[in-house]
């Protein structure tokens, strides 16, 4: 008969204890994240109502943007102003990389299997994923806010189903919950709504965002058990801004008639204005540590939990812009209603569910 010898209780205490503890830190990045994310919202918005922006947004565009197209305008320049940020991201990233000797580790990343997991995850969810929510915003308006926070429903299916993790009946209502949160506050801006074709096509381009996204933090959640989180953000960030800024902007030019040399033109001009570059650079740090404690966090407290407390960007993001945008710059039409602030109240019960299913599956599992 084989004896089986079983661990010491207090051994086991310890490392219960040790494990909870390790949960409730992820618990904690995954909400800061969603946090961060607003201010990264709050500063590209402001920064994109400055400087050369004001006149490629004049009702006659002039200056660097004379004679561009309307397609150009809508689509091109916010593929330009989230390459500006995410050009501004990767610098900070690297040189924050390089304080803390990350760097070399960085370039032997890249030719691993998790490296190139990152940098497929970082196109999926920057560039093509950002891309489609901007399009959604301008086809279908804030009708389309709720619909891209899908994404932690979506990360949590694959989570699910891709790396085996856990995914009980009270996690699924906590997701719901923050779902309805995400409508509430995106309500409080749905109005004169028009359910045209247009606006069919901008929710399904939201869809798309939120597919991206789900991917993005499934797979970026994972890989960072393997990748230490700072070169993950790296990977991440110099990826999704040589792809806007490179690929892009490009395709986007030609699509529209205007040609790569309008599209990089209007970007050099636009990376080198200092009224607004400081701000999208600062929107840039924002981006970093957002997308960093949302890959963290996911990694330590699970998809389904990490993307839920991240998802509370859909309140962040308002927030930010009422603080940034309204109070600090003094334009109009940043405050937060009141229907904004109870979207806020059942976001926390939502991921308050959510956090209390995913402990007891996991104390069930131990």
């Amino acid at each position: 008969m084989e004896n089986v010898t079983k661990a010491p209780a207090s051994a086991v205490a310890a490392k219960t204890a040790r494990d909870k503890a390790f949960w409730k830190k992820g618990l904690l990045i995954a909400i800061f994240s969603g946090f961060l994310y607003g201010g990264y919202t709050s500063f590209m918005t402001e920064g994109m109502m400055h400087g050369v922006w004001n006149d490629i947004y004049a009702d006659v565009p002039t200056g660097v943007a004379a004679g561009v197209s309307a397609f150009f305008i809508v689509y091109t320049v916010s593929a330009i102003g989230a390459a500006c940020v995410d050009i501004g991201s990767a610098i900070w990233s690297l040189f924050y990389g390089g304080c803390i000797g990350q760097l070399g580790d960085f370039k032997r990343t890249l030719a691993t299997k998790p490296g190139k997991i990152l940098i497929i995850a970082a196109i999926i969810g920057g560039p093509l994923a950002s891309t489609a929510y901007v399009i959604g915003l301008q086809m279908a308006g804030s009708i389309i806010v709720p619909i891209a926070a899908l994404n932690a429903a979506i990360g949590a299916i694959i989570g699910k189903f891709a790396f085996k993790q856990k995914l009980t009946p009270g996690m699924i209502v906590g997701i719901v919950i923050c779902f309805i949160a995400a409508v509430l506050i995106g309500s409080s801006s749905m109005t004169d709504l028009n359910f045209s074709g247009g606006a069919a096509l901008g929710c399904l381009a939201a869809f798309c965002a939120a597919v991206g996204w789900g991917i993005e933090g499934a797979v970026g959640g994972y890989a960072c058990c393997m990748v230490d989180t700072e070169i993950a953000i790296i990977i991440r960030q110099c990826t999704s801004g040589l792809v806007n800024a490179v690929i892009l902007v490009s395709i986007l030019s030609i699509m529209g008639g205007d040609g790569i040399a309008s599209g990089w033109r209007v970007l050099g001009a636009c990376l080198t204005d200092m009224p607004s570059m400081w701000m999208l650079f600062v929107a840039g740090v924002f981006s970093s540590w957002s997308f960093k404690f949302w890959y963290k966090g996911a990694s330590m407290c699970g998809a389904a939990l990490g993307m839920g407390c991240n998802g509370a960007y859909a309140f962040w993001g308002p927030f930010w812009c009422m603080i940034i945008c309204g109070f600090i710059f003094g334009h109009d039409g940043f405050v937060l209603p009141a229907i904004g602030w109870i979207g806020a109240l059942v976001m926390v019960a939502g991921i308050l569910i959510l956090a209390i299913s995913q402990n007891k599956a996991t104390m069930q599992q131990e």
